[in-house]
């Protein structure tokens, strides 16, 4: 297994598996097309397949910022508190 930067292994904890979950989350709804690929129900007249998809663009995004964020901070955290 490959050291990080100070030699130490890395280290899986709750926050990092947040972090990936919010990262995988959006690629699974996309892949599982067998959830989405209908025509009803419509939302403005818009088929489901189109308005589920651009909501997951706003979902993504949301879920981006957050791991991005938590990913500050664990970062700060491991250096006892510097700022990034």
């Amino acid at each position: 297994m490959p050291a990080g930067p100070a030699g130490k292994p890395p280290t899986v904890t709750p926050v990092r598996v947040v972090i990936a979950l919010c990262l995988v989350a959006p690629f699974v709804a996309m892949l599982w097309v067998g959830s989405y690929a209908k025509v009803d129900p419509t939302f403005i007249g818009i088929p489901f397949f189109y308005w589920y998809q651009m909501l997951w663009v706003l979902i993504s995004t949301a879920l981006t910022t957050v791991a991005y964020k938590l990913w500050q901070r664990d970062q700060r955290a491991r250096k006892g508190g510097e700022s990034a």
